[in-house]
């Protein structure tokens, strides 16, 4: 009787005509994490974090796997989620493609994976060799190493975007056919355009907005230079996820004009959304952070709206 009160009153609360569309939205989710801390897989920065980034880790310091991640996407019409790398023991990345793809048997999720692997190593052809040997392996993530903040720089290091062996691995990828998910924080953005630049057949994702973390005048300036030369960049997509900052809450009201002015940037055919879960329930749930989502496109159509939620991710990551 409680259940049916409920849905009577839910049925009764006013729906615009354009919620009712986005109810339909196919979603695929660009991106997310799974992770068992109870298998043999190690995730030494889950269990003992050296850089809390967004605050109070605690949250997602726990195994996640996909029945949880089922619950959370139900209220919207999930039709498939690409299964990022997430930072395993290096000696374990094959085995975690491994994981993720026994996964995909038992539920049918996740639809693809985006694997690891080194590009500079004296193995590197070798692992990526094994990575895109998986049915579902469609790209790679390998970071080049960051500066720690602003004003630092790594420029020249092994490594770096600036690494003649690391830039001529990445040539790796373009033999294997496989994508390049690319991980910079804002102040490697203009960088990081240069070397995608160098690969015109590679795929390029960027993760996570471009990790706008500082939200003063200043740095979102040079954030909006950063993006502004990958969006230059033919190859590179937009990962719209990411926009947790440690200090505050996520909200719509701030985080809505960075999501409008990304696919100003990018323009609607190379931008998509992707949750970042578990990471990003730190800041709010699945299905909050979706509501929101697509509450920042509304006015835009349907049709462009099923391009961020789905088609673009579909096209990029080759999800059949």
């Amino acid at each position: 009787m409680m259940t049916e009160s409920i849905n009577a009153f839910a049925r009764a609360l006013p729906v615009t005509d354009m919620e009712r569309e986005q109810a339909t939205l196919r979603i695929v989710d660009a991106h997310f994490h799974l992770w068992d801390l109870q298998g043999p897989i190690n995730y030494d920065w889950l269990v003992h974090p050296e850089h809390n980034w967004l605050g109070d880790y605690s949250a997602f310091q726990r195994t996640y796997l996909a029945p949880e991640y089922i619950r959370a996407t139900s209220l919207h019409n999930l039709v498939g989620a690409v299964a990022i790398e997430a930072e395993c023991d290096r000696s374990q990345q094959v085995p975690e493609t491994a994981f993720f793809s026994k996964v995909n048997e038992q539920y049918g999720l996740p639809s693809v994976i985006v694997a690891h692997a080194w590009v500079d190593t004296p193995n590197a052809e070798e692992i990526i060799a094994q990575q895109a040997a998986f049915k579902l392996v469609r790209g790679i993530r390998t970071k080049p190493i960051i500066a720690a903040k602003p004003g630092e720089s790594v420029r020249g290091q092994p490594r770096s975007l600036q690494d003649p062996k690391w830039i001529t691995g990445l040539g790796l990828l373009e033999k294997y056919k496989l994508s390049w998910d690319l991980r910079l924080p804002w102040w490697h953005l203009e960088e990081g355009a240069e070397v995608a630049a160098l690969y015109p057949n590679v795929p390029v994702v960027l993760n996570h907005t471009g990790y706008p973390w500082n939200r003063d005048k200043v740095s979102m300036a040079n954030w909006r230079k950063g993006m502004l030369a990958l969006a230059s960049v033919p190859n590179v997509t937009c990962k719209i996820s990411g926009l947790c900052v440690s200090d505050r809450p996520w909200t719509l009201e701030e985080n809505g004009p960075i999501i409008r002015e990304t696919i100003e940037m990018f323009g609607v055919d190379r931008c998509m959304f992707a949750s970042n879960f578990p990471v990003d329930s730190l800041k709010g749930s699945w299905d909050y952070v979706y509501t929101c989502f697509k509450r920042s496109v509304a006015h835009m159509s349907i049709a462009d709206q099923q391009k961020l939620f789905a088609d673009n991710a579909i096209r990029v990551y080759r999800i059949n």
